[in-house]
């Protein structure tokens, strides 16, 4: 059953025991009300024979029934009783005999209320000058009972009147209200493995549906760098492998072609062993990425002080070059250190910025490098800046293509892979990173993180 269904038969069934319970509330309280007034007639039923049978001393007994029906209208099956204290009939007629036990009753409690069957009784103690009576009356309420067999079939079809078009309404108001979830389960069906890269509509509410989506856009960012780090590793491993091992081969075939000078065979040595150092780098990095992408999809998330992690690596790159050659500038601190805390992998975090801080000393033949924090309400911003050759702005993008190195970068000794996985790695911890750069005057890697605080 879909949710929207259920919603709506639970909504239903929830309106349904409420109405039920109020119509058996109103239907309990008429016939209460309609028993209460047909016991009150029965009573004034019984005051009134009282006064026609009892009082009238000196009015014949066919006078007296003359005024009876005259006066007295009789009630449906109506039963009338007048007992003397030996318990013997006063107007003598055998329909209207009622049990000593019952008559003794009334005697005792001097009015009595009771239910035969489907007839109602009243029985009173009556004092008069001749002696003290008992008078019973008994009647079939015909016509109260006919309002309430009305009134329950009324009630019958109004409940399923309303409980019919209450399951309409609540599963019109489902139906609408899960309508984005409609629309997210139609943009999830068209996500597959070959467009990772598409994202559902997350809204601009604070609402359940939307928090869902949120989360299942950052499953699929997590998902899509997994697979582009391990696309990245298989298309480019035996690329990236094929070229110097082709070359190796061809020098040392070139060489055992034919008897050469000593020169010769060290030419061929020197080359071979540049494409072996080449080799071992390609092989190094690609290792590297492999692990990259093993820490990656396995990351534990867990709090990152980024001012500690700024510090870390002051420490180590200053260590690693000697003097004071990172240099880390404040400028703006929160009064709030949880405000500088990120849900993040440190090692990966470390990994990233390791390549960003290794490129600039590279490419700046190992000038002084220049890190700034800055956080505010908002962001927090990491900038690394250095005084290399610059990038070219047709180039800025394509640094983070793994493999791919600038025409300027050619020159110095690397594989291209360390900005890709850099780039993958801020993204994960929902952080993005861009370059200013320009050709001769050095560049500035900015690496931005949301403040938890949003």
């Amino acid at each position: 059953m879909k949710i929207k269904n259920r919603l709506a038969f639970n909504f239903s069934l929830i309106s349904a025991a409420v109405l039920f319970v109020i119509l058996t509330v109103i239907y309990i309280t008429f016939y209460s009300l309609f028993k209460s007034e047909f016991y009150e007639h029965l009573n004034d039923r019984a005051k009134v024979a009282a006064q026609l049978y009892l009082e009238a001393d000196e009015i014949s007994s066919d006078s007296l029934g003359h005024v009876r029906e005259r006066y007295l209208e009789k009630l449906p099956g109506e039963l009338l009783g007048i007992y003397d204290e030996r318990n013997r009939s006063f107007i003598g007629n055998k329909q209207q005999y009622w049990s000593d036990k019952i008559i003794d009753k009334v005697r005792n409690k001097k009015s009595l209320q009771f239910r035969v069957g489907t007839r109602q009784a009243v029985g009173i103690y009556y004092y008069d000058n001749q002696g003290n009576f008992v008078i019973l009356v008994s009647a079939v309420d015909e016509q109260n009972i006919k309002r309430l067999l009305n009134m329950a079939e009324v009630m019958l079809v109004l409940f399923i009147v309303i409980n019919g078009g209450l399951f309409l309404i609540g599963r019109w108001f489902a139906k609408r209200s899960l309508s984005p979830i409609d629309k997210v389960i139609e943009q999830m069906q068209q996500i597959t493995v070959n467009n990772l890269h598409l994202r559902v509509q997350e809204g601009k509410g604070k609402d359940e549906i939307t928090e869902l989506a949120r989360y299942f856009n950052r499953l699929l960012q997590h998902l899509q760098n997994a697979f582009e780090l391990q696309q990245a590793f298989v298309a480019n491993a035996s690329h990236e492998l094929r070229t110097p091992l082709t070359s190796m081969i061809g020098e040392i075939e070139l060489s055992l072609m034919r008897l050469r000078t000593h020169t010769d065979y060290q030419q061929t040595l020197q080359s071979v062993l540049a494409d072996t150092v080449r080799l071992n780098e390609t092989i190094t990095s690609l290792m590297e990425l492999a692990q990259t992408d093993m820490e990656y999809t396995q990351a534990e998330l867990s709090p990152v002080m980024i001012d500690e992690l700024v510090w870390y690596l002051h420490d180590y790159w200053n260590k690693q070059k000697g003097g004071n050659k990172f240099i880390v500038e404040i400028e703006h601190m929160p009064e709030d250190a949880n405000a500088l805390t990120i849900m993040g992998n440190r090692s990966l975090l470390i990994i990233a910025f390791n390549n960003i801080i290794g490129n600039a000393f590279k490419f700046s033949n190992n000038e002084p490098v220049r890190c700034t924090l800055n956080a505010n309400d908002t962001d927090i911003s990491i900038s690394i800046k250095d005084s290399g050759i610059g990038i070219a702005a047709q180039e800025i993008q394509k640094v983070f293509t793994s493999f791919y190195r600038s025409p300027e970068g050619r020159e110095f000794p690397g594989s291209g892979i360390g900005l890709y996985v850099t780039q993958k790695i801020i993204q994960l911890f929902n952080g993005n990173i861009t370059i200013t750069s320009a050709m001769g005057s050095g560049s500035v890697f900015t690496v931005k993180f949301p403040s938890p605080k949003i």
